[in-house]
């Protein structure tokens, strides 16, 4: 038997779970289920319950929940061993305890330096910091939120890139890659919601490095659905360096780089039929 808790796959049974956390009649569900199908969003409550008494959950979130936010795909890429710009986090105890005098007097990374509160996407919480005066800010603002109970960012190296980053999606086997291209090239930020534009014929052998780190990293990790940013050193290019960065792992993504939201769909439904297909000689 089949469940889905995914609103848009038909399945033997479909439930529903949006909102709350699951209860005894889910659980007696799964149970029963040869293999479970959640939604993008779903709570970690649901899918510790599907993970833990049934063989088969997509997607597979086991990764996402073990390094969870910005801190912890951090920790993830170092231990997995991947290149990434250098990163050092700040979680709760630091920050409660954090002198800012300190941490201003030297800087544990070189300005210009990247700072990125522990949440938020689409870059509505990741900043460039260019000078003292602006990282005393951010630093504020970090103990400002700590008070609210909303702890953790990371520094992290800045890397000029010549306002662009390249995301990777990945849904099931499907991987799709696109430039993401600032119409500035001195700006920051290379996201869509900052205006930057599709480019999907670009540079074929940078992205080309980007897709096989994605499928290396997916393979290690056990990741099925997500979309990978990467950055790719314009100081590094220019001494004919190929080195995809490992930037984040959005497993929430927009969807206009894959053609909106009805393509979208129809992306996933493929993967998930795929998916169900690659296990169903073991069910």
């Amino acid at each position: 038997m089949i469940v889905s808790f995914h609103p848009l796959h038909t399945a033997d049974q479909n439930l529903l779970c949006a909102g709350r956390d699951p209860g005894l009649e889910e659980l007696k569900i799964i149970q029963q289920a040869d293999a479970v199908i959640l939604p993008q969003g779903c709570r970690e409550s649901l899918y510790r319950m599907a993970a833990d008494h049934c063989p088969y959950v997509f997607p597979n979130y086991d990764t996402r929940f073990a390094y969870p936010e910005k801190i912890g795909q951090a920790q993830l890429f170092q231990k997995m061993d991947v290149p990434h710009p250098h990163t050092i986090p700040f979680d709760k105890d630091t920050v409660t305890d954090m002198d800012i005098g300190d941490l201003l007097h030297q800087p544990p990374i070189e300005l210009p330096l990247v700072f990125k509160f522990n949440w938020g996407g689409e870059g509505e919480t990741v900043f460039l910091v260019n000078n003292h005066d602006e990282f005393k800010r951010c630093l504020q603002k970090a103990q400002l939120y700590a008070k609210s109970g909303q702890y953790g960012f990371v520094l992290q190296e800045f890397i000029p890139t010549n306002g662009r980053s390249l995301r990777v999606v990945v849904i099931h086997q499907k991987v799709v890659a696109y430039w993401r291209i600032s119409e500035n090239a001195d700006d920051f930020y290379a996201n869509i919601t900052k205006g930057a534009r599709l480019d999907f014929d670009a540079d074929p052998d940078l992205k080309a490095a980007a897709i096989t780190a994605t499928q290396q990293f997916c393979y290690n990790t056990g990741i099925n659905l997500a979309g990978f940013d990467f950055l790719f050193s314009e100081i590094d290019l220019n001494n004919n360096k190929i080195e995809a960065l490992f930037l984040e792992i959005n497993y929430f993504f927009g969807r206009k780089g894959l053609g909106g939201s009805e393509k979208y769909y129809k992306l996933l439904q493929h993967g998930i039929d795929n998916w169900l297909r690659s296990i169903k000689p073991t069910i």
